[in-house]
């Protein structure tokens, strides 16, 4: 196996950065004001979208795609897909009817800058522009690459991945105490299937075989439970001002986690673990494989 050559944090950084604007821009070309009733959902789709969050999943898209040789417009166009749907995801879990938070990103949540009506259906829109964007030729020439992305952000939202790791949390709140295996099976559903597809949509542009994406997909598996047990910690014990939301609602909910299942100390030892086993996953790919390698010891030392 090649040594690892990981990019030094001023490059994840700019990277970073680089893949927000881009991703800005695709909402802003994707999302203009209509001038017609239709104004406040737009207006509150674009709150919502744009000007906000790290971009992990769609830097995941852009990470694997450029591994394999996939150009940037494509990958872009998936992680905008894959985008739409998390940020779906987020207006809808803010909602009263779900965690109730009034702030995300810093700012008031849509349904406190705007209204429940209105942040259900900018929701509702922008899970199915994700769908809209797979669909166009511009993110794909091959109908059947299309497809086979589409097919695959679908099961990782629904039942069988986001939406149902979702409501396993929910019943988690009112049962007796999960095994590991169970909050580990929780999390892979709730968080871990999106950033799932994002490491297989570039083995997917690309038509890559089997071991490619075993090995991407063993890297996701590792990458989604860090980033939840990194998110498990911030709510323990981050600060909300540099978080930008609400923390402290897990304690406050009896949620089940592997932060009150191990402890913080050990909690963040399992990340870092599942962090450095991720990034081993990719060792065959040499000095390409630098950005999501990177990015997995972001993923598990983050503060926000």
């Amino acid at each position: 196996m090649l040594a690892r050559a990981p990019l030094p944090v001023l490059t994840l950084d700019s990277e970073m950065r680089a893949t927000g604007a881009a991703i800005d821009a695709l909402f802003d070309a994707w999302l203009p004001l209509p001038d017609d009733g239709r104004r406040p959902l737009v207006e509150a789709m674009r709150y919502a979208a744009i000007g906000g969050g790290k971009r992990l999943r769609p830097l995941l898209v852009l990470g694997s795609a450029r591994l394999l040789g996939v150009s940037d417009s494509y990958a872009l166009r998936a992680g905008l897909a894959v985008e739409c749907v998390h940020v779906h995801s987020l207006i809808h879990d803010d909602l009263p009817c779900m965690d109730d938070d009034d702030l995300r990103r810093g700012r008031p949540t849509v349904h406190r800058a705007f209204d429940e009506a209105t942040a259900l259906l900018a929701g509702d829109a922008l899970h199915a522009l994700a769908f809209e964007v797979l669909a166009s030729p511009d993110t794909h020439p091959n109908g059947e690459t299309r497809a086979e992305l589409a097919a695959g952000l679908a099961r990782a939202a629904g039942a069988r991945g986001m939406a149902g790791g979702q409501m396993m949390d929910l019943a988690a709140e009112r049962e007796p105490l999960l095994g590991e295996a169970q909050l580990a099976q929780l999390q892979r559903l709730k968080t871990g299937a999106l950033i799932s597809w994002s490491l297989q949509a570039g083995a997917i542009l690309a038509h890559a075989g089997a071991e490619i994406r075993t090995r991407l997909g063993c890297y996701g598996d590792c990458l989604g439970l860090a980033f939840q047990i990194a998110d498990d910690l911030i709510d323990h014990e981050g600060d909300e001002r540099r978080a930008g939301k609400r923390v402290g609602k897990d304690a406050a909910r009896g949620k089940q986690t592997f932060v009150t299942r191990l402890g913080p100390e050990s909690a963040r030892a399992h990340a870092e673990e599942l962090a450095a086993r991720a990034a081993a996953y990719l060792d065959p790919f040499g000095s390409r494989a630098a950005l999501l390698q990177e990015l997995a010891g972001f993923v598990a030392q983050r503060d926000r």
